[in-house]
């Protein structure tokens, strides 16, 4: 039996086999949590069906979910409330910036409906689903965690917007935890390092910023999906209940170091 053994998730963001939120699905099935899922739209619900079926879930317990509309989301929890009298643990693994956002400068690249897209998909959707969540957190002892980056508080270079989405996200995560904390709700969340991921692909230049990665990290590489996903089990888990409001780097190490030493 593992550490989450009767706790029941519902986890917003996977898109593809190599997903951190496929990473933290398959971690909370190892420990034995019982997972719903959402999708973002049909082209995705297949991969979202087909990883619910492979870690044992029910996978009746997958919903469309297009965290820009606040129907869908009312609509997840809606349908989630009919089979479930609870929740335990929601996981936002979501962040999305148009991709001529995402090369060239800064100021070159920056508009005002990038900013706006940006920031309400990676950033608004977290309190959104909060807050669409809670009837069924409240009372439980639950867990809130998202994903964020190291761009939020260091420039690097083509994540432009999207820096300043995961600054706003970190903050909202913060009220959050400050927020729901009375009504034994923690929030936290997780810095994950350079990944090969389906969203990292539409960053320009993100092979140089994987090869930094590796250079630069005291642990001399970059990390796995199954690493972020134990420590997204550790933060959802009772193992971590004195843990809110944190944001926790799983990098390698990488956020610590100013500049990069030669090997020799």
């Amino acid at each position: 039996m593992g550490f989450m053994a009767g706790k029941r998730a519902l986890i917003v963001g996977v898109a593809s086999d190599r997903s951190i939120a496929t990473g933290i699905a398959e971690a909370f099935a190892r420990e034995g949590a019982e997972i719903a899922f959402t999708y973002q739209n049909d082209k995705l619900k297949s991969r979202v069906v087909k990883l619910s079926e492979r870690l044992g879930q029910n996978t009746e317990l997958c919903y469309p979910c297009d965290v820009s509309s606040d129907d869908e989301i009312t609509g997840v929890f809606d349908a989630l409330g009919k089979q479930w009298d609870g929740l335990d643990i929601l996981v936002h693994s979501v962040g999305y910036a148009p991709r001529d956002q995402l090369e060239g400068g800064f100021t070159e690249s920056i508009t005002r409906e990038g900013f706006q897209i940006s920031h309400d998909i990676s950033s608004y959707s977290l309190a959104a689903l909060a807050k669409a969540a809670l009837p069924m957190m409240e009372g439980r002892k639950g867990a809130i965690l998202t994903l964020t980056y190291n761009a939020a508080t260091k420039v690097v270079p083509n994540y432009n917007v999207m820096g300043l989405a995961k600054a706003s996200l970190e903050s909202c995560m913060r009220f959050l935890a400050a927020d729901l904390g009375p009504r034994g709700i923690r929030v936290n969340a997780i810095s994950a390092g350079a990944v090969k991921t389906l969203a990292a692909a539409g960053i320009s230049g993100f092979r140089k910023m994987l090869g930094y990665a590796e250079k630069a990290s005291p642990l001399r590489r970059t990390v796995t999906i199954e690493e972020i996903g134990n420590t997204a089990a550790f933060l959802c888990s009772d193992l971590a209940s004195g843990i809110t409001g944190e944001t926790t780097f799983v990098d390698a190490g990488s956020n610590i170091m100013a500049m990069t030493f030669d090997d020799d």
